[in-house]
């Protein structure tokens, strides 16, 4: 048995440092929604000196809220399917076939990584108007879904080249093609990468902000992000209101991504069998 040294403890307090890094600022988000707005003003990270349920129970019994809720999850969950399958399916023709430009297709793609997405607000808000989709879901879905596939395409092809060639070359002696390759080999050995990939898409398409600031219109279109706006005045913010609306709706993402937890970890790591 390794004895505990110096390095040990180095890597304990580190991992306890971020951990506390981490957590406070959760901790203290859940905590203002119980807190006035003058408790909140001098003293944001304690206890509330006294309980208020209300400022909680004011957000839940708001059917708006729950509009907010369905718009996020609609988008989120719509970009995720979207992304997974396009991505899945371009990186597995760069995997397994090649063919003349491949390798050029494929940077052109991962080109896509070096701009931000800020940069691309303009351009993108003018096509989105000219083809209808403004203040519609499509309109935040569609630009989603094309900034994702850069990303999500590197990490699945990089997961889909440690699969053994002795499958695939066993499963074309068997006279198997490739969509039947795709659907019945790949993706049933691929859940730990689609489980990480999917998170990454969902929690960054629920938190967005900016594309449906400027995408939707109508508050009937709005999602949770731009939901908080209404707590928002012209002279003052209830900022009690707003972190009690933040832990409510962040709920969702942190419940998605502990359940995926473990296949995150695997899907980063390498692939699902090893030759």
């Amino acid at each position: 048995m390794n004895e505990f040294g110096w390095r040990q403890a180095l890597r304990i307090i580190t991992l306890l440092i971020v951990t506390v890094l981490i957590l406070l600022p959760l901790l203290a988000t859940l905590l203002a929604g119980f807190k006035t707005q003058g408790d909140l003003a001098t003293n944001p990270f304690l206890l509330p000196r006294q309980w208020h349920l209300e400022f909680y129970g004011q957000i839940i019994n708001d059917p708006q809220f729950w509009t907010y809720l369905w718009n996020s999850l609609f988008i989120s969950v719509v970009t995720t399917i979207l992304t997974v399958i396009v991505a899945s399916m371009a990186a597995f023709v760069f995997a397994h076939i090649r063919f003349f430009g491949s390798d050029y297709i494929f940077g052109y793609l991962l080109m896509g990584l070096m701009f931000p997405f800020a940069a691309a607000i303009i351009p993108l808000f003018i096509k989105v108007r000219d083809f209808g989709l403004l203040d519609t879901p499509w309109g935040v879905i569609v630009p989603q879904v094309a900034f994702g596939l850069a990303f999500s395409i590197l990490l699945f092809r990089t997961f889909f080249d440690e699969m053994p060639k002795e499958l695939f070359e066993a499963a074309r002696v068997d006279g198997c093609t490739y969509p039947r390759f795709y659907l019945a080999f790949t993706l049933p050995l691929s859940m730990p990468i689609i489980a990480t990939v999917a998170t990454f898409i969902f929690t960054g398409s629920w938190n967005n902000y900016l594309l449906p600031l400027i995408m939707l219109n109508s508050r009937e279109t709005y999602t949770w992000p731009l939901g908080m706006l209404q707590f928002q005045g012209e002279y003052i913010v209830e900022w009690n209101k707003v972190l009690a609306f933040v832990t409510l709706s962040l709920a969702p993402a942190i419940v998605f991504f502990l359940a995926a937890q473990r296949y995150i970890v695997a899907g980063l790591t390498g692939g699902a069998v090893k030759g």
